[in-house]
């Protein structure tokens, strides 16, 4: 079983996730093939298609948003993803085990359902839903009117992992904003979930996008358990391998492998991106670097910056005046060339997100402005925790 180095690695993974280079691909089709991107603030899809795909534009995927094409739902990990309508109706009954075990260990909202049934719940949920879209306060306020003495934010909470529920614009929208108002998927898309939903297409799907893969790294990805037995099931159409530590990796047989010496540009990624949530062993992207520089206390995993394939810092955009600056805080220093690299695609990544401002600078460190600056200004790329 031939074994794969960290490099190599990382080489696949920067391909796979379209980050080699930029590919010239429908902001759908690139969803669809990155089985789905995390979505827990509005902005960061956005940011993750820029930085994968060629003269993608800001209204391109608001509206896929609108036309529901593509849509925000809790999914992979219990958390909020961007999906393709397919894929929201295919894979939200797949993961639906990890949603109810979510429900049962969050801390401040399990208590609101204990001992409730589950299919009273769903019904009460979908009634209340029956006249259109609602906020969070909206369906907790009339799911407590039948259960009056539980937390009205935890029913609506229990109902959000209970049922498909999607977010509707023009949340999720670039520059519009607004708040969180879901509906069912099915009232939304006009269509049911999947009847038979398949775990092995999923599973193969992911390593595609992620690959070559361990079934903890798959289990990462997904929330879900117990998938041994899937890949098991799957391995006579696999290929193996194993990494540096002699865990079996597994592998669709025409993944891309390039050479773990090939170049990797400068790539800027989002907030909350899944290349760095999806695996269990998370060293190849993030090398030796700590978890806690990029993953903080309270759930946000700060925007970062490859340089030759690996996180090499974080970076943020800040707007004050009509001037926009984007900070980079490299883990440690960068060559010259590494810095102008870093610097070019900066302006770059301005150039997309602050389209309005009347002056930009990409600063590295806390040093002067980077060379590459040119004139520009920044969004929020911040927002809460949906």
């Amino acid at each position: 079983m031939p074994t794969l180095q960290r490099r190599a690695l990382n080489r696949a993974l920067i391909e796979r996730q379209l980050l080699l280079r930029r590919h010239r691909l429908p902001a759908a089709e690139a969803v669809g093939h990155l089985v789905g991107m995390q979505a827990q603030a509005p902005d960061p899809p956005y940011i993750g298609l820029w930085t994968r795909l060629e003269g993608f534009r800001h209204d391109e995927l608001a509206a896929l948003l609108t036309a529901r094409e593509v849509v925000r739902v809790t999914l992979l990990r219990a958390t909020v993803h961007l999906v393709t309508a397919e894929d929201c109706l295919a894979l939200r009954p797949l993961v639906q085990p990890a949603l109810d075990r979510d429900l049962r260990s969050a801390t401040r909202y399990a208590r609101a359902s204990e001992g409730l049934s589950p299919e009273a719940l769903r019904q009460a949920g979908s009634a209340a839903l029956a006249d259109g879209p609602l906020t969070p306060g909206e369906l907790g306020s009339a799911l407590a009117a039948r259960w009056a003495d539980r937390d009205a934010a935890g029913l609506a909470y229990a109902v959000r992992n209970l049922l498909p529920l999607v977010q509707v614009p023009p949340r999720g929208v670039w520059g519009v904003g607004g708040r969180t108002r879901y509906a069912t998927a099915e009232s939304w898309l006009g269509r049911p979930a999947a009847a038979r939903p398949s775990p092995d297409a999923m599973v193969t799907r992911y390593l595609r996008a992620y690959g070559p893969a361990s079934v903890k790294d798959v289990q990462t990805w997904s929330g879900l358990t117990r998938l041994r037995e899937v890949l098991e099931r799957l391995r006579p159409g696999l290929r193996t391998f194993r990494d540096e530590q002699g865990v079996e990796l597994f592998d669709v047989p025409d993944g891309p492998l390039p050479d773990g010496d090939t170049p990797a540009p400068v790539r800027f990624l989002p907030e909350f991106d899944n290349i760095l949530l999806s695996h269990a062993d998370r060293t190849r992207v993030l090398g030796g670097m700590p978890r806690s520089a990029i993953f903080t206390r309270n759930g946000i995993i700060r925007a970062t910056v490859l340089v030759d394939g690996f996180v090499r810092g974080t970076w943020s955009v800040v707007q004050e005046r009509g001037a926009a600056t984007l900070c980079v805080e490299p883990f440690a220093p960068l060559s010259h060339a590494e810095r102008d690299a870093v610097a070019e695609e900066g302006a770059r990544l301005l150039e997309f997100a602050a389209a309005g401002a009347r002056s930009r600078d990409v600063r590295i460190g806390s040093g002067p402005p980077a060379s590459g600056s040119t004139d520009r200004a920044t969004i929020d790329e911040r927002g809460n925790p949906s």
